[in-house]
C-alpha cells in the first residue's frame, strides 16, 4: 500500500470518529421523532478534504453511527444514503466551483446543494416511514435550520483549517 493511501484511510477513520461525534455532541430532539445536529458541518468538512468517495464514506458511516449509538436505529440505514450522498454533491459542486476561482463561495454552494440533498432524503424517507407526505413536510423546518447552520460552519471550518494546515488541499 502507498503511503498517501494509508494516510488518507487514517483521515477517513478520523473523519469518521469526528462526524459521530459532532452529531452526537449537541442533539436537540424534534416533533418528527429525529433531531437537530452538528454534523452537517464535518459532513462537508469531510468531502472537501478526503474527496467524494473517502469522504462519503467517513460522513454515512459516522452519522450513522451516531444514530446507532443515539437510539435512532430506524434512521440509520437512510442516514447511511443520505450523508454519504450528501458529501458526493458537496465535493463534486465545490470542485466545479473552486475550478473556476477557489473562493467561499464554491464552499458554501457545495454545502448548501449538499443540504438540499439532506432536507430532500429525510422528507422522502419520512413519507415512507409514516406513511404521509404531509407528516413528511414537518421534518423541513427542522432539517433546514441544521442546513444553514451545517453549511455556515462547514465552510467557516474549512477556509480555518485550510489557512492554518499546509497541503490539506492536496489530499484530494
Amino acid at each position: 500500500m502507498k503511503k498517501e493511501h494509508i494516510q488518507k484511510l487514517a483521515l477517513t477513520g478520523v473523519l469518521t470518529a469526528l462526524t459521530a461525534v459532532a452529531t452526537l455532541l449537541i442533539q436537540i430532539p424534534s416533533p418528527t421523532k429525529g433531531y437537530i445536529n452538528c454534523g452537517d458541518a464535518l459532513v462537508n468538512l469531510s468531502s472537501w478534504v478526503l474527496g467524494g468517495a473517502y469522504g462519503a464514506a467517513a460522513a454515512g458511516t459516522g452519522s450513522a453511527l451516531a444514530d446507532l449509538i443515539s437510539g435512532y436505529t430506524v434512521y440509520a440505514p437512510a442516514t447511511l444514503i443520505i450523508k454519504a450522498a450528501m458529501a458526493v454533491v458537496s465535493f463534486l459542486v465545490f470542485k466545479r466551483l473552486s475550478q473556476k476561482r477557489k473562493s467561499f463561495f464554491a464552499l458554501f454552494a457545495g454545502a448548501a446543494a449538499a443540504e438540499l440533498v439532506m432536507i430532500s432524503g429525510y422528507a422522502v424517507f419520512a413519507s415512507v416511514l409514516y406513511g404521509s407526505f404531509s407528516s413528511a413536510l414537518l421534518s423541513v423546518p427542522e432539517n433546514l435550520v441544521q442546513g444553514v447552520f451545517g453549511a455556515a460552519v462547514s465552510s467557516v471550518l474549512y477556509e480555518t483549517l485550510r489557512k492554518r494546515i499546509r497541503g490539506i488541499e492536496a489530499v484530494i
